[in-house]
């Protein structure tokens, strides 16, 4: 059975049969943006995958990045015992990774065992409360994403060896668009472009971006929630591939001070029910409806309060530099790049790009920030301030995106729009997550300190 993208369970169970899929992966997203899960026989699968679903523990929703499990969490910590939640298969989901030998994959919810409700802190929860909000209200979400990334000639175990340091980037120049030094590395991003379409994620375009190595890669607009699936599976299959290859890649936000940060831009528009009309234009072409205005200035509004949803880590604040192309100030404008919100398109395709996010953004946070912002702004009806003329770096008069984590965690805790929007188990899980990764990042020494005070202190 020859397939590419996604495939029905009856497929799958097909294909089990015939020996040409033998390994199941089950996969969900954890805070940090990282694809945990399991893997199973097919025949497993068959005989008891499909029914049970697959257990996770449940400090999983509650660790930091190395794997400890910080206090602070309500719903998972040494008092209840670490049980298990269940990984529990979207059926829709399942891909064939041509990548992985004779493997499929299938992303999972969090739910709780016992009665089947979805954990509400789980990363693709959050984001599936706030598409439900958006079709109680009559619309539908369409998102793509846009990631960008280092290609790296080390692979991470010999980045690791080296303690990070001196890493050679896949080029050694600006190659923005260049043709010839994409082509350098063009055996393996056809690779990404060629398996991912395979697997269901279908790529636009692949390009040289503002870095030495540095990569960008455009994934076809769907659903909120297919288009972050795909994001997401795009990121753990790229970081597979590279390492199949003798490389590795990097979705850092910034991994070095001089290197130019990589974002991870959201395509955003609403439409009917039905999915046949882009509600964003007015008049057919440019003009903006009320929808349109009302969700930009939502997300404008909001996006401070919501910054720890949008920028995850303490790495994500280190990118907000000025006329760095990353954005400093919540300004919007048409085609404009200096700008936190970029208007682009026309007609059907007239659409909001939100420049707020970096490589390391989770997807599934970062797109539920975004719709809870837009919804309440349409609910408020808040209107967007007037567009922003000129160099959006020298913008006054507006605000700007949190300087480093410690800002965006005293945004969050006096955010009235978070715990309306997304509830306060939500927002008490998430202000716990940022404040263990502040607490975290405080106690380390780094080399820039050493380096400055070891003598001359």
């Amino acid at each position: 059975m020859s397939t590419t993208g996604t495939i029905t369970l009856e497929q799958l169970k097909t294909m089990i049969t015939s020996g040409e899929i033998d390994t199941v992966v089950t996969g969900a997203c954890d805070m940090q943006g990282r694809l945990v899960g399991k893997r199973t026989t097919g025949t497993f699968f068959l005989e008891h995958g499909i029914d049970h679903g697959a257990h996770l523990c449940t400090y999983l929703l509650g660790t930091d990045m190395e794997m400890n499990t910080p206090d602070g969490y309500a719903l998972m910590n040494w008092g209840t015992g670490y049980g298990d939640f269940l990984a529990e298969p979207d059926w829709r989901t399942i891909r064939v990774l041509p990548w992985l030998e004779k493997t499929a994959f299938v992303m999972a919810d969090w739910v709780d065992e016992s009665t089947h409700e979805l954990v509400p802190v789980a990363p693709r929860s959050v984001l599936k409360t706030q598409i439900a909000k958006a079709t109680a209200m009559g619309l539908r979400p369409m998102f793509a994403s846009e990631l960008e990334y280092y290609l790296v000639k080390e692979t991470f175990e010999e980045a690791e060896a080296k303690g990070f340091h001196n890493l050679q980037p896949f080029g050694w120049y600006n190659e923005d668009y260049h043709l010839l030094q994409a082509t350098k590395a063009e055996p393996i991003y056809r690779q990404f472009r060629n398996q991912m379409n395979l697997a269901g994620i279908p790529i636009e375009f692949s390009k040289g971006e503002a870095g030495a190595g540095q990569h960008e890669v455009n994934i076809h607009y769907a659903d909120a929630l297919e288009s972050a699936d795909r994001a997401m599976l795009y990121k753990h299959g790229a970081k597979e591939i590279a390492w199949q290859n003798g490389y590795s890649i990097t979705f850092m936000a910034k991994p070095y001070q001089h290197w130019t940060g990589s974002s991870s831009h959201i395509h955003l528009s609403l439409w009917d029910e039905a999915g046949k009309r882009n509600l964003f234009p007015a008049d057919g072409k440019r003009e903006m409806s009320d929808t349109m205005r009302w969700f930009l200035g939502g997300m404008m509004a909001g996006s401070r309060e919501l910054s720890v949803f949008i920028a995850s880590t303490i790495n994500s604040y280190k990118r907000y530099a000025v006329a760095s192309w990353a954005p400093v100030n919540i300004v919007w404008a048409h085609d404009n790049r200096t700008c936190g919100f970029r208007i682009v398109g026309s007609g059907s395709a007239l659409r909001i790009e939100n420049r707020l996010p970096g490589g390391d953004a989770n997807i599934y946070l970062a797109y539920a920030a975004v719709l809870a912002a837009g919804l309440r702004g349409i609910e408020l009806q808040i209107e967007p301030p007037a567009e922003h003329i000129g160099n959006g770096y020298t913008a006054t008069g507006c605000e700007r995106m949190p300087r480093a984590m410690y800002e965006a965690i005293a945004a969050l805790e006096d955010s009235t729009l978070a715990r309306e929007s997304l509830g306060d188990v939500v927002v008490d899980h998430y202000l716990n997550y940022a404040r263990v990764e502040q607490a975290t990042y405080d106690a380390v020494v780094t080399d820039w300190e050493r380096r400055r005070y070891f003598e001359r202190g």
